[in-house]
């Protein structure tokens, strides 16, 4: 099968993972993907770290000469790459695809929609998703109820497809959590607990410090936290003002940018989603739960898809989010049932699984 993956993100962020790993998946398995990304972008570069066949073009553009130029040279690659299936990750040009799906036909359009914002549902929308799309991914519960309950989407052309995890990387390995702890300097008696994702306000590091500070100084002197992030919206030194202000320098780790994050995922006890809103796509909880860390998380997009609800707390809740790591640090059973839960919540979410239902959705799509 032959696709172009629109993944016109500037960040790489879950939306630019989503369209990039499905790309890699595909063409790993012998599939023809070419890959339109953004020149001088970060999900661009990492497109082409991965191997990926790239495309770079200004598909963001919103000046009447840009538009009608790309029009022009996205007719001219379909007639040039012959795809079967054109899937879009982004809005940003949806309405030339459509267009042009219109004027040339002869592959199917699919609009996967994993991004914060519910689309309005506007003459153009409802015209895109109903009637010119063949088929609509989403990545949650809310988006899909969105599209099924108020773009009246059918139920043949609407698919939640959560994404998936690369289990040959993310896995349970003992022998990585083992060297990773002595690394950072834990003693069997810690208890450490994990947040993986870049520095943004929306990823509650802010609210995780909070929990922390408050239960070592209630007398849990064993635990640890370990924030996996880096700069991005908030700067490092912001996170370690926050750090120093709550008292807790002694007992928190900042890893930085590090190829190993799996086994670094290995060392936790607990992981923590503690976003204040979006996971539309929740690759950082995908790949906690791969490795089989037991998850906490709060109750936001994807969230309550990937866990039960005795896992969840309420976005910005720092008294619900202290009471969940003290739950799972000192009530016998409670870790290892998170785990096993968890475990088998995994059964279809790995890479493999990805693939092939966004293989069965460009098959069937009419």
């Amino acid at each position: 099968m032959r696709s172009i993956q629109v993944v016109n993100v500037r960040w790489f962020n879950a939306t630019a993972w989503y369209g990039m790993y499905l790309s890699r998946l595909l063409r790993e398995s012998g599939h023809e993907v070419l890959v339109l990304g953004l020149p001088g972008t970060l999900s661009a570069r990492k497109g082409e770290e991965w191997g990926l066949p790239m495309r770079l073009l200004d598909l963001n553009t919103a000046t009447p000469w840009g538009i009608a130029s790309l029009h022009g040279k996205l007719k001219r690659l379909v007639r040039e790459f012959r795809p079967d299936v054109v899937n879009c990750h982004r809005g940003e040009s949806y309405l030339l695809w459509g267009l042009i799906k219109k004027e040339l036909g002869g592959f199917k359009l699919i609009r996967t929609r994993g991004d914060q914002r519910l689309p309005k549902a506007n003459l153009v929308n409802r015209w895109l998703h109903n009637d010119v799309s063949d088929a609509v991914i989403t990545t949650n519960s809310p988006m899909t109820r969105h599209f099924r309950d108020v773009f009246k989407v059918p139920k043949n052309k609407l698919h939640q497809i959560l994404g998936g995890v690369d289990t040959d990387t993310f896995h349970p390995d003992p022998a990585a959590r083992t060297r990773i702890r002595a690394e950072l300097g834990y003693g069997g008696g810690n208890f450490v607990v994990g947040l993986l994702g870049r520095f943004d306000r929306v990823k509650g590091q802010h609210e995780l410090i909070q929990a922390v500070s408050r239960l070592h100084a209630q007398g849990m002197q064993n635990i640890r936290l370990l924030l996996l992030g880096f700069d991005s919206a908030t700067p490092e030194s912001t996170v370690r003002g926050w750090i120093t202000e709550h008292g807790i320098d002694s007992i928190t780790t900042i890893t930085g940018k590090r190829p190993d994050i799996a086994a670094c995922l290995n060392a936790l006890d607990l992981g923590v989603v503690a976003s204040l809103w979006s996971e539309t796509i929740a690759r950082a909880a995908l790949e906690i739960m791969a490795t089989g860390v037991p998850l906490i998380s709060t109750d936001v997009g994807v969230m309550p898809d990937l866990l039960e609800p005795g896992a969840l707390f309420a976005a910005g809740d720092v008294d619900a989010l202290q009471q969940g790591i003290r739950s799972v640090a000192t009530e016998p059973g409670l870790a290892e049932s998170l785990r096993e839960v968890q475990g088998r919540r995994m059964a279809d979410l790995s890479g493999r699984d990805f693939l092939a239902q966004t293989l069965a959705v460009y098959e069937d799509a009419p």
